[in-house]
Parts: structure tokens; sequence; C-alpha cells
């Protein structure tokens, strides 16, 4: 019995606090304004978003228990070979999802349970661990033409396989992924720079590589009132006046009504729907809540041991949810183009809730089991040595 509490004691020390909190908080609005529209998004939805937050909230104990050097070291061949062989699996017997008007291959069918999945959420996980390892190991000559080829062939054995199925949104976050984790690692601006440069040459073909749909999406998400009759504008549209609607309070838990007519107002437009209900201070507060998240994400990753890949892990995972936030934010405002991305820990939708726990579970780890964290933790705030930013 007294190892059972010494588990479970060692288990909560694991969980960094403002993280924690945050993303409670975050759940806690998301079950809220689910309940306020049961009668529009049902039940099914409300009792999913519990579930999945109950869940959640396990999960990222269990992995902040185990030291993710553990978890790396043994595990980054098996999660890269797996997450391969998942993507494929994906490509050949995947389907849209529900009520898609795309042909993308974004959803698996768990066999016998016939619960649908989406890899693409969960393999952000181990990839985050399999490129922080790649990085780590080659940091001695990360800027060697050889070195960012096989980091190149590494990224693009996923991010190639999630553009082949068509879901360019899910795409973009892994390339963001994939950039921010190598201008923290340290490579030369030089190899950005052409990448761009190169992009830029292409654009033209690129483009006409595009659906016509996803075309038109990007046209007119920059801006959906120039085109008001268009199919592809009143998504946006109807985000903005939801948002408008609330005002400064909003119209309460169950009022509202834009969101009742607007398309994934549960998941991608989760947004809009808490703007609505809970106004302009619910809508700041969401805000507030996601960006001292994100801050303490990159205190935790600036602190981390350079002796190790936490600091990277944090990079990944902090650089996932600042362009998920802006890309999410920015289409139910209508300022960018619709793609299909989900808010952290408020959209309805057990693949990206569930793995969103999972990654803040990799933060608490590092936070638990990088000792350069725990020696940052016992230093006053207001007598830092510049020495630890500079190690």
């Amino acid at each position: 019995m007294e190892k059972i509490k010494n588990i479970l004691r060692e288990m909560i020390t694991n969980i960094d606090p403002v993280l924690f909190v945050c993303s409670l908080l975050l759940s806690i609005i998301s079950i809220v304004t689910v309940w306020g529209a049961a009668h529009n998004f049902g039940m099914t939805k409300l009792r999913m978003q519990i579930f999945i937050s109950v869940l959640g909230i396990l999960v990222t104990v269990l992995i902040a228990y185990v030291d993710f050097h553990v978890i790396v070291d043994k595990l980054w061949l098996p999660m890269l070979l797996g997450s391969v062989a998942l993507l494929v699996l994906t490509l050949l017997f995947g389907s849209s999802g529900e009520n898609m008007e795309t042909s993308n291959k974004s959803w698996l069918t768990i066999p016998f349970i016939g619960m649908e999945i989406q890899p693409s959420e969960f393999i952000k996980f181990t990839f985050i661990c399999t490129f922080s390892k790649h990085l780590f190991t080659v940091k001695e000559r990360i800027n060697h033409p050889l070195t960012v080829l096989g980091l190149g062939i590494h990224a693009l054995l996923i991010v190639g396989l999630i553009l082949v199925s068509g879901d360019l949104g899910v795409a973009l976050i892994y390339l963001s992924i994939v950039v921010i984790m190598l201008f923290c690692a340290g490579l030369h601006p030089g190899y950005f720079l052409g990448v761009a440069l190169v992009a830029v040459l292409l654009s033209p073909y690129l483009w006409d590589m595009l659906a016509e749909y996803q075309q038109q999406r990007i046209i007119i998400g920059f801006n959906p009132e120039a085109y008001p009759d268009s199919q592809y504008s009143w998504q946006p549209l109807l985000s903005k006046d939801a948002i408008a609607a609330g005002g400064l309070f909003g119209g309460g838990i169950f009022g509202g009504h834009f969101y009742e007519d607007l398309p994934a107002s549960h998941t991608d437009f989760i947004y809009a729907t808490v703007c609505e209900k809970f106004g302009f201070f619910g809508g700041a507060a969401v805000i507030m809540i996601l960006i001292v998240m994100v801050v303490r994400v990159f205190v935790i990753a600036r602190a981390a041991s350079t002796s190790d890949y936490g600091g990277l892990i944090c990079a990944g995972v902090g650089g996932m949810l600042v362009v998920q936030i802006l890309l999410n934010v920015g289409m139910c405002f209508g300022m960018l183009p619709v793609i299909g991305i989900t808010l952290p820990f408020l959209s309805c939708g057990g693949s990206s809730m569930l793995a969103t726990f999972m990654m803040m579970g990799l933060l608490h780890n590092v936070y638990a089991h990088s000792h350069a964290v725990r020696d940052f933790e016992k230093i006053d705030t207001f007598d830092i040595d510049s020495s630890l930013f500079d190690s």
C-alpha cells in the first residue's frame, strides 16, 4: 500500500501545475460550451467530450510518470516505422470521415470496434519524439548537407504521406513543427531561405496541384466579404456573425443561435460558439489561457538541459500549439482560409483532444525528468543568472 502511495505521490509531483491548470480550464470551458449546445450538437458529443477529457488527464499523468528518455531511446525506431505503416494503411483503407465534402483519406476505422480515429493526430506525438531524437543525435553536424538531407527524408516520410492523403491543413501543422524544431536545433538560416526560394519558384506548379475546392478556400479565405455569394465564404462569414452576436458578455450557456447553422461549430469553429455564448470576455479568457500555456511550454523548453532532447520536444509541441491556435482563431475571424484545424482542448473530437493530452504528458515529462528545469524552478525569477540561457 505504501508503495502505491509513493507512486501516486511521484505521479502528482511530475505534473507541472501551470500546464495542468491551463489544460483543465480549457477542457472545462469546452465541456460547458458543448453542454449548452447539446440540443444542437447532440448528447453523444457531450458524453464523448467528458470521457476524452477524463481519459486524457489519466493518459497525461501516465506519460509524465515514465522518463521520456526511456520512451524515446527505446521506442524511437518502432514509433517511426509504426507511424509510416499507420499512414500507409490510412492512405489505402481510410476515408474522409462523416459529412465531409473532400476526398481526403484522414480517418481509419478500427476493425471489430467500428470506431473511427484520425491517425495523423496521434502521429504528431511519435513524430516529435523521433525527430527530436534525430536532431539531438546529429546536433554537432546539423549544418552538413548530408545531415540536412537525412533530416529532410525523415520529415518527408511523414509529411509526404499526409500530403498524398489530401489533408493540407494537417500537413501544414507538421511542416510548422519541422521548421520550428530545425530552427531551435540550430540549422543555418541559409537553408530556410533556400527552401523558401524554391517554394516561391515552384508555387505556380504547386498551385495547379491543389484541388479546385482548396484553391477556392485559399482565395476566398483571406477576404470572404468580397465573395458573399460563394459557398466557401458562408462559413467564415457566419462565424464572424456568431462572434459579433456574443457582444461583451454573450448570450449565456444556453443562448445564441448563429452557431446552430454554422458548419463544424463544435470542432473547427468551436471558438465562434464560445464567443457567441460567453462574449468578448469569454473569448478573451480562452486566448489568455492559451497564451499562458504556450509561454509556459517555451519556458520549460528554454530551461531544459542541453544534454538531451527535452528542449526540442517542448519546442515541437509549443510550435504546434502556436500555429494551430493562430490558424484556428484566424479561420473563425474570417482572416485565414478554412483548412480544417482544431483548437487545442476546446474542439470536439476524440483523436485531436486525446493526442493533445498525450503531448501535454510529454511536456510534463520533460518538466519532471530534466534536472535543468528543476534547477531553473528553484531560482528567484527576479534574479535569473543570464548564463542559464547561454548554456
